[in-house]
């Protein structure tokens, strides 16, 4: 019997009459796909929407299928959700008189029997549910072959929402996964898997409590037959387990689930999804083929047990993630209580356990190996602490949030800092940084340890509580030698008289310490920084953001914190403070992130100005007038000054230290700047980078020794230090030149370190710089199929990142001596690049990408011209840190241009200054950029001659 034929519905190709929802494989699986993009919540007007939030093509169909303003017993108000499988509206059920939220089945030419069939038997099987964190559903039914379920409409809003609109506390969003885990338990014991879990489909009510929706897309657990051609993939692609994206349906279970909770969590903690691609095909061959960052890269506050909870339930193989959503709601609670969590870590060393099984004696040497580095490293760091207490020092511990309102973390944290820079100006006392103290959690069990990892004697912890328009700030001063109360007090006032409690606190903890507080000291505690309360809370909020921004280091986070300041100073223009940390947002961005253009740094000078008219002895306003002269122009003689004159106010300010000490570094004073380094790891020992940084230096200097010691101890800090890692590896390579036993020490780190690309954390002037040190190993060994493997794990997360990325793959073909494929990829960057400078000409390590570039192209005269621009444009004699980098990518470009006398003369000079991030006698030995040059006579004399150790004397 002929089979009847038709044609797709989308491209106008044949196919069978019986063919699934009529449309041919192809777009069946596009349609597929285009299911899962996210539809804008309802209320928020995007371009290309009315005024009602609606697309009007959207509109056309709602008419062309007949759904108009009423359904039935139901009166459709607006449209307040839409995903693949449905629409939700906000409706009145008019028999009731009640108003619901009713999901709609299908609205597309795919729709089928067998969708609707399904949806009549979940659905039914999902009201069957009576849960306090589900919201119920009503009435199921059909009408004119529409499918529909009407439930309660939940006020409040969707959690995606509530986050975007501020971060919500890592305590907070723990707490709300362990209610959200429970419903998911309680719905599995019942049958029914939700296969959709993400933050759209959680409902927080007017009282914070979460509730699951979308119960629609459940599955029962039960197995069921599929529709042979039909796509079964269901889920949110950022969400959506990898078997879920693999579409291998058999094998949905439970983890499924558990996969989707940590997402949620993930996103709770970071502020973005595992995984987000730039289409929905990218996100599901994210989700598929790459392991998720460590949360603990993304949010610094994450400690190690959280990281290793969070991605336990993102384990690719589900066998891997916990058994049940009760299981994680167990170590939830266990964390919650500081109890010791079960979760084992994962990752790198499970998916190495068959290859153990093989060779255990090996193993058994590198699991020693690992664990004396591990030990000598730990014993590093603490001797750091221990080797010289200060009796007299303190540190303010966070302030526990025992509002009923988690939003209130911002006014605790604000409380704690405040305190904090407020002790930081009483000469004579040894104040810890906040970036330290952050890394403790309120009330932590062991002060004794705490204040022995500090290196200090006393601790101030305190807790913070706000009911309506009264606020409680307890606080209580123990000196842990002793383990005796040196002072407790309550302070009950009016949120709108909070301003002067931190300045209380103050003054009582130096009477406590018995510090004497200068009259000139005294003065600036007693004045306000503003009389307007309002100002002074968008103040906070601005502080709050502008540290979740630091560790985040996106646009989007510093625009939060400036508008959060921009506020704060529109209440009161006089408001120094808030100015002074309005331009030190700016300014940090600027250096870290993106630069500003030079109408924009003069903005942020006129702030600077405007806040030091107002306070002079602002140490903040110093601060961020040295770090404009610094960073904006590097103007260090300015630089300096202002620098001092923040210590002279505020002798505990580590950060004014760190700056100082960063300035004479770039001047070549390297004694000064380790002598100042080591004072601001005195004021905040658990900053990791500081010891990276210390590691730099003597990197520099080719104090190989020193160097990886300053490396481990920032490891041992943060295990997830990318720079500190990179520092160590560097130190090993370029001492040595011994690629194997650099490769071990690669093999300690965790992978999430590996995948993140090095460049724009300094070394960008060379080539080296542009693939990244890991894929570089493999270069410089000659295994250019692996190191091109190695290279496209990369994580690219932004513009510049990726610029670099395609300059890198260029430059790996020249280096790989693969002519065509050079060009083929020189081609691709040509564009993006030459409109990178177009826009900042002053972008050097755009020139070094560029000029790979042309290469790659052939054009040798405009590489070895870009070349030499960029190194002109950062001479060493202007900084002897970045400068280097430079000089020795224009060496590299003169030995591949037919320049090699040049070259040669270069790396010469390189070799008798402090230069040895990059350019050492051993690493020339066996590095493959060199090979054009590498047989004649004056190179081999190179090889054989003297380096600089240590300063130039």
């Amino acid at each position: 019997m002929k089979t009847a034929t038709t044609v797709c519905g989308k491209c106008g190709a044949k196919i069978s009459d019986d063919a699934t929802g009529q449309l041919c494989p192809a777009c069946l699986l596009e349609t597929g796909l285009s299911l899962f993009d996210e539809e804008p919540v309802a209320g928020v007007v995007d371009p290309g929407r009315d005024e009602g939030g609606q697309v009007p093509e959207r509109k056309k169909a709602m008419q062309a299928a007949g759904i108009l303003s009423d359904f039935g017993d139901y009166e459709l108000l607006e449209e307040i959700g839409r995903g693949g499988q449905g629409v939700v509206y906000c409706a009145h059920q008019k028999s009731l008189n009640r108003t619901v939220a009713l999901k709609l089945l299908g609205l597309g030419p795919w729709t089928t029997e067998t969708h609707l069939k399904r949806f009549r038997r979940e659905a039914e099987a999902a009201a069957s549910l009576q849960h306090p964190g589900i919201v119920p559903i009503y009435e199921v039914g059909e009408r004119d072959g529409q499918c529909y379920f009407s439930m309660q409409f939940v006020e409040g809003g969707q959690l995606d929402e509530v986050v975007r609109r501020e971060p919500m506390p890592i305590r907070r969003a723990l707490e709300l996964i362990v209610k959200v885990a429970g419903t998911v338990h309680y719905a599995h014991e019942h049958g029914i898997l939700h296969r959709d879990i993400k933050p759209g489909n959680i409902l927080l009510d007017k009282n914070g409590e979460p509730h699951l929706t979308d119960s629609a897309l459940a599955r029962l657990v039960e197995a069921e037959s599929t529709v042979r051609g039909m796509l079964e993939v269901f889920g949110t692609p950022s969400y959506m387990s990898p078997e879920q994206a693999a579409g291998e349906t058999a094998k949905l279970s439970k983890a499924t689930d558990v996969y989707g909770l940590g997402a949620v969590l993930y996103q709770l903690l970071t502020g973005q999804p595992p995984f987000a691609g730039g289409t929905t095909y990218e996100t599901i061959k994210l989700v598929l083929d790459t392991e998720p960052r460590q949360p603990r890269l993304l949010n610094p506050k994450i400690d190690r047990d959280l990281n290793t909870i969070c991605l336990k339930c993102l384990e690719k193989d589900p066998k891997r993630r916990y058994s049940s959503a009760l299981a994680l709601v167990e170590d939830l609670e266990h964390w919650l209580k500081h109890e010791p969590i079960r979760a084992h870590r994962t990752g790198i060393f499970a998916r190495g356990r068959k290859w153990v099984r093989r060779k255990p004696a090996v193993i058994a040497v590198i699991t020693l190996s690992l664990a004396l580095g591990t030990a000598i490293a730990w014993n590093i760091w603490k001797s750091e602490f221990i080797r010289h207490p200060v009796t007299n020092g303190v540190a303010v511990l966070p302030f526990e949030n025992l509002s009923r309102d988690p939003d209130n973390a911002y006014l605790a944290e604000g409380i704690q800092d405040e305190i904090i820079t407020r002790l930081a100006g009483i000469a004579g006392l040894r104040v810890i940084s906040r970036s330290s103290t952050q890394h403790y959690q309120s009330k932590p069990r062991d002060l004794h340890e705490i204040a022995k990892q500090l290196g200090v004697t006393n601790i101030l912890e305190g807790s913070f509580q706000k009911t309506a328009d009264q606020v409680r700030v307890n606080v209580q001063l123990i000196n842990t030698h002793t383990d005796s109360h040196l002072w407790a007090d309550t302070y009950d006032r009016k949120l709108t008289d909070i301003l002067g409690v931190e300045s209380d606190i103050a003054k009582e903890v130096a009477d406590a310490l018995q510090v004497k507080l200068s009259p000139t000291y005294s003065q600036a505690l007693a004045s306000a920084q503003t009389r307007d309360a309002e100002a002074y809370d968008l103040f906070l909020r601005g502080e709050y953001a502008f540290h979740q921004a630091e560790s985040r280091e996106t646009a989007e986070a510093f625009d939060r914190a400036d508008g959060f300041y921009r506020q704060a100073l529109a209440r009161d223009p006089n408001f120094a403070e808030a100015a002074a940390e309005l331009a030190r947002s700016r300014l940090y961005r600027h250096w870290e992130v993106s630069p500003l253009a030079p109408a924009k740094l003069e903005e942020v000078k006129r702030i600077i100005d405007r806040a030091l008219a107002v306070a002079p002895n602002s140490p903040n306003a110093h601060l961020a007038l040295g770090s404009f002269f610094y960073w904006g122009h590097r103007q260090y003689d300015m630089a300096l000054t202002e620098f001092n004159r923040t210590l002279e106010l505020q002798p505990n300010n580590a950060l004014a230290r760190k700056y100082r000490a960063g300035v004479y570094r770039r001047r070549g004073e390297w004694e000064h700047s380790l002598a100042d380094f080591q004072a601001a790891q005195e004021l905040d020992p658990r900053d990791s980078q500081i010891p990276t940084t210390i590691g730099v230096t003597y990197l520099a200097l080719r104090q190989w020794k020193d160097a990886e010691r300053s490396a481990l101890r920032a490891l041992a800090i943060d295990p997830h230090d990318v720079t500190a890692a990179v520092t160590l590896l560097r130190a090993r390579l370029n001492a040595t030149g011994d690629v194997d036993s650099t490769r071990r020490t690669v093999d300690r780190f965790p992978e999430a370190i590996k995948s993140l690309t090095e460049t724009r954390y300094g070394a960008g002037g060379d080539v080296a710089g542009l693939t990244g040190v890991w894929a570089y190993l493999d270069v410089i060994e000659r295994r250019f199929t692996e190191a091109f493997q190695e290279f496209e794990k990369a994580v690219v997360n932004d513009e510049l990142t990726h610029l670099t990325q395609l300059a890198g793959r260029a430059a790996l073909h020249v280096l790989a001596g693969q002519p065509e494929a050079a060009k083929s990829a020189g081609k691709e960057a040509l564009p993006l690049l030459e409109a990178r400078l177009r826009e900042r000409p002053d972008d050097n390590i755009a020139m070094t990408e560029l000029s790979w570039v042309y290469l790659a192209l052939g054009r040798n005269a405009d590489a070895l011209r870009l070349s030499r621009q960029a190194a002109d444009s950062l001479p060493i004699e202007k900084d002897v840190v970045s400068g280097p980098y430079f000089q020795n990518g224009l060496a590299q470009i003169e030995a591949r241009t037919g320049a090699p006398e040049e070259a040669i003369k270069r790396l010469r000079r390189l070799l008798s200054i402090p230069a040895g991030t990059e350019v050492s006698i051993a690493r020339l030995k066996v590095d493959p950029v060199w090979n054009p040059i590498r047989d004649r006579p004056d190179f081999q004399q190179l090889l054989s001659g003297p380096e600089q150790i240590g300063p130039n004397k």
